[in-house]
């Protein structure tokens, strides 16, 4: 596995932005990186930026921060 494969990437709608945006919490914590059109437009942004930023770091030899973003889902009873 990758090292930014350990990183939850999500692209959600934004009203506010009238746009998809690209999320990696564990990385900007501050919010969405990437508008785009359509959200696999926003989810390829999104992972190139992860990829580089990975990249960056390493190459750097800066820490990166520990990947402790799960999804989460409520069980629903069959």
């Amino acid at each position: 596995m990758k090292v930014q494969d350990q990183y939850l990437q999500f692209v959600r709608w934004s009203e506010e932005d009238q746009a998809y945006v690209g999320y990696c919490p564990d990385l900007f914590p501050c919010g969405g990186v990437c508008p785009g059109p359509t959200p696999v437009e926003a989810f390829t942004r999104l992972s190139e930026i992860v990829e580089d930023t990975v990249a960056t770091a390493l190459a750097q030899g800066l820490t990166l921060p520990p990947p402790n973003t799960r999804p989460m889902r409520e069980a629903v009873s069959a």
